[in-house]
């Protein structure tokens, strides 16, 4: 199982990103990475700030999970690779991540620690929220404040252009899951907040942070 995560899909995000970290827009490309299956954060558990990070942040984003094995996918077939969405949160040690930026180095460090993937424990049938991956809405909110509101519609690159971009690098598999990029409004988490995220109003995420 992998967990490939996309970056810099929605505009505005970007341009947050380039004034965070001074990171460059990326081209045509996607931009996107993995996480290992270690960085899975299941069932609402708790999330811990890791002790060598004193700049964590959320990044609330729609995961697809994949359910056909695919390889070198055409974008108007990608839509037969997968049938249910869900919520992840791609926490980010952005000031490991900056130094990392500066130093040209890998992500890695910054990207793919333990229990950095926060995963809702449900998935949700794309039929029941009306078919359309492209038009969802989704929130998060950090200690009842909405900090993050995504629409798929405002995506740069659509989730078939992007399982279309994966996989002619990669074979994707059953139960691999994309993480589609975050919209603005990320920001840090101390112990003590609380997290929570809907999908079309139904919450999938509800958790704290220690």
């Amino acid at each position: 199982m992998k967990i490939i995560c996309i970056g810099r899909n929605y505009a505005a995000h970007a341009e947050e990103l380039h004034h965070q970290t001074g990171l460059a827009a990326t081209g045509d490309e996607p931009l996107w990475f993995l996480k290992p299956d270690t960085a899975l954060l299941r069932n609402n558990d708790p999330f811990y700030v890791p002790d060598f990070s004193q700049e964590v942040h959320y990044e609330c984003e729609l995961v697809v999970r994949i359910d056909r094995v695919g390889k070198c996918i055409e974008e108007r077939f990608a839509h037969r690779y997968y049938r249910e969405v869900g919520l992840g949160i791609d926490f980010t040690a952005r000031d490991v991540q900056r130094e990392a930026i500066r130093q040209g180095l890998p992500w890695e460090r910054a990207k793919a620690f333990d229990r950095s993937a926060a995963l809702s424990p449900h998935f949700i049938p794309l039929e029941e929220l009306g078919g359309d991956v492209q038009r969802l809405r989704f929130e998060l909110e950090l200690n009842g404040r909405v900090c993050q509101r995504g629409d798929t519609s405002l995506m740069l690159r659509t989730v078939d252009r992007l399982i279309a971009c994966v996989s002619r690098y990669m074979t994707l598999k059953m139960g691999d899951l994309l993480y589609t990029g975050t919209p603005a409004g990320v920001g840090p988490v101390h112990p003590g907040d609380t997290l929570r995220a809907t999908l079309e109003e139904r919450e999938l995420l509800n958790f704290d942070i220690r």
